[in-house]
């Protein structure tokens, strides 16, 4: 027996004390970021009136908000929602421009649309991907239009689509109040988007050759910032609060509704749903297009929803 078993009963072995045992890697994760990943993993589980998981869906359309409900971002896959959302939301992701361009310290909320319908479908179905883009467009239109700012933090505009009735989705706010009354505080979220866009400066900086995309999501990202900033001068000041259309974020980098807003006709929404139906009929899938008359001269290429029928099967 050992003089440091003599001294402390129940000690096994002086290596226990020197080296003690490996922690599990959850257990080096701070307090807050346990609980968030505990309510990510609750929201990741929940079930829906079938039964389903709704994060289990292989195909689907995500999209992210912050503390004050803001959408900032909109995605999608066809490789699981669980997987796409948790690598997005723990660090995992191996882009390092994806992970300074979205700040999981402003993720409040996320909101999920499985497309149950696309079960099973290879990821390489040209028809089916066609579709997913569809649902991912009509999203992000929505999340820009009900934006203060008009305008979310996508480096990547989704490819120009028939907008579609977006299925069920659950939306779930993944940080408990106690940390949302803590990283909420308006002057903690000022600093760190300071932070956030000075570290998407220096990619453009270091890298030089960067996206038209990062250029543009760090002009909307600078507005956001300015903005908050601008509302706890106000209420320092006691004065009314600013209005976000104060910053027209459509008059700094142009169009936030397509890549190229000159798009040709091969972007055009009837053309698009034409070219898709040749393809379902080409390739067999189970995920097919019937449209309806599609015919818009609307210079943002959009179709009102009723014009417009997927049938899934």
């Amino acid at each position: 027996m050992s003089d440091l078993e003599t001294l402390l009963p129940g000690f096994e072995g002086e290596d226990e004390l020197l080296h003690g045992a490996k922690p599990a890697k959850r257990e080096l994760a701070a307090p807050e970021v346990r609980r968030f990943r505990d309510e990510l993993s609750r929201f990741l589980t929940e079930r829906d009136n079938q039964g389903r998981a709704w994060a289990d869906a292989q195909w689907g359309v995500y999209a992210f908000y912050d503390y004050e409900g803001e959408p900032i971002y909109v995605g999608q896959t066809n490789e699981q929602l669980r997987t796409r959302i948790r690598r997005h939301l723990t660090g995992q992701r191996t882009d390092a421009v994806a992970m300074r361009i979205l700040d999981v310290f402003e993720v409040a909320e996320v909101e999920i649309w499985p497309l149950w319908d696309l079960e099973g479908v290879s990821g390489r179905d040209r028809a089916s991907r066609r579709i997913l883009d569809a649902y991912e467009y009509t999203a992000y239109l929505d999340a820009i239009e009900k934006s203060r700012f008009k305008a979310i933090l996508n480096e990547k505009i989704p490819p120009v689509s028939p907008r579609v009735t977006l299925p069920a989705s659950l939306r779930w706010q993944v940080v408990t109040d106690a940390v949302r009354a803590e990283r909420g505080h308006p002057d903690i979220r000022i600093a760190r988007r300071a932070e956030t866009v000075s570290r998407l400066a220096a990619v453009a900086h270091e890298r030089g050759e960067v996206s038209d995309g990062l250029r543009r999501v760090l002009v909307v990202q600078s507005v956001r910032l300015a903005f908050l900033a601008a509302e706890r001068f106000a209420f320092a000041g006691g004065t009314a609060a600013p209005d976000p259309s104060a910053i027209s974020v459509e008059k700094l980098v142009g169009s936030v509704r397509a890549e190229h807003p000159e798009a040709s006709d091969e972007d055009d929404p009837a053309a698009v749903l034409s070219r898709l139906a040749e393809e379902s009929e080409e390739t067999g899938s189970r995920a097919h297009l019937d449209p309806a008359r599609a015919d818009s001269s609307d210079e943002e290429h959009e179709i009102p929803r009723e014009q417009i029928e997927y049938r899934l099967f």
